[in-house]
C-alpha cells in the first residue's frame, strides 16, 4: 500500500483508523496493511472486495424492500444496495461515530431518506429490538483484531432472527477459520432451516441463513446470474463457484 497517501488520520477508544488514497481509489485502513473499505472513486457502486460482492449474491435469492447493516465501513453495502435498487429502506449500525464521519466525508456516502445512520453498538440495537422486521441483515462486525466473536454468539444469531421476517436473510462475513466452527454452524442451524455458505478468494467465509424454502437453486439459474452482476457490475458467478450447504 505504498503507493497510498495519507488522507486523513483519526482514533477512537477502540483503536487508530486512516483514510489512504492513491488517485484512483479510496481506502479506510484500521491497521497496518489493513483495508477495512475500499471504493472505486469514479464507480463508488462497484465493490472492491470479494466478500461485499459475496454478500451480495443474497439478491439472487430476495428482493429486499428492507435491510440492516451491522458494521458501516466506508459504506461499500450502502452504495452497491443503492444502486441496486434505490428504493430500498436501509438501516446502517455503527459503533464509531468518527467512521460514520469519514465514511460521509471520504466515501461518498449516498445520504437520503431511505437511508437511516445510527451510532450506536450492534448488540445493544438488536437487543432493544424497537426496529421493524425487515427482509435482509448484513452482518459485517470487525475490529482491527478482526471478526468480533460476538459475532458468532447464539444470542446475536437468535436476536437477529427476531428482527427477520418469516422468510428473511441473515448474511454473515466471518473468515475462512470459522467454515470449521462447528458450534456456529449448528446454532444457524437450530434457528434456521436453510444455512449455506461460500468461500472467497480473499479468505472471507460468507454465510446465509433463511427459513424460505427452496430459494438457493438461483445460484446454479445462469440468467439469472448475468442478470444480477450486470445490475451490480460485478461478477457474481465468479464469487460463488464455492457456494452450498454448511452441513
Amino acid at each position: 500500500m505504498s503507493d497510498y497517501k495519507v488522507l486523513h488520520v483519526d482514533g477512537d477508544r477502540f483503536g487508530d483508523f486512516c483514510v489512504l488514497d492513491d488517485g484512483d481509489y479510496r481506502v479506510l485502513s484500521f491497521g497496518d496493511n489493513d483495508e477495512q473499505s475500499k471504493m472505486d472513486k469514479s464507480q463508488p457502486h462497484v465493490p472492491q472486495h470479494t466478500y461485499v460482492q459475496a454478500m451480495l449474491a443474497v439478491l439472487l435469492f430476495t428482493q429486499p424492500k428492507s435491510v440492516i447493516i451491522l458494521g458501516l465501513g466506508g459504506g461499500a453495502l450502502v452504495h452497491s444496495l443503492r444502486h441496486f435498487d434505490a428504493a430500498i429502506k436501509i438501516t446502517a449500525v455503527e459503533l464509531r461515530g468518527q467512521v460514520i464521519e469519514v465514511a460521509k466525508r471520504f466515501f461518498q456516502l449516498p445520504l437520503s431518506k431511505k437511508l437511516t445512520v445510527i451510532h450506536e453498538d450492534a448488540y445493544v440495537f438488536l437487543a432493544q429490538a424497537e426496529h421493524k422486521k425487515v427482509d435482509v441483515i448484513f452482518a459485517d462486525i470487525y475490529s482491527d483484531k478482526g471478526v468480533d466473536k460476538q459475532q458468532l454468539s447464539n444470542q446475536f444469531i437468535e436476536q437477529t432472527k427476531q428482527l427477520l421476517k418469516t422468510d428473511g436473510f441473515l448474511v454473515l462475513n466471518c473468515w475462512k477459520e470459522h467454515s470449521r466452527d462447528l458450534q456456529l454452524r449448528d446454532t444457524l442451524h437450530e434457528h434456521f432451516s436453510q444455512v449455506f455458505a461460500c468461500l472467497t478468494g480473499g479468505g472471507n467465509w460468507v454465510v446465509f441463513a433463511t427459513n424460505k424454502a427452496n430459494c438457493f437453486s438461483a445460484a446454479n439459474n445462469k440468467q439469472e446470474l448475468q442478470a444480477l452482476s450486470q445490475k451490480l457490475d460485478i461478477n457474481v458467478s465468479r464469487v460463488l463457484t464455492r457456494f452450498g450447504p454448511w452441513e
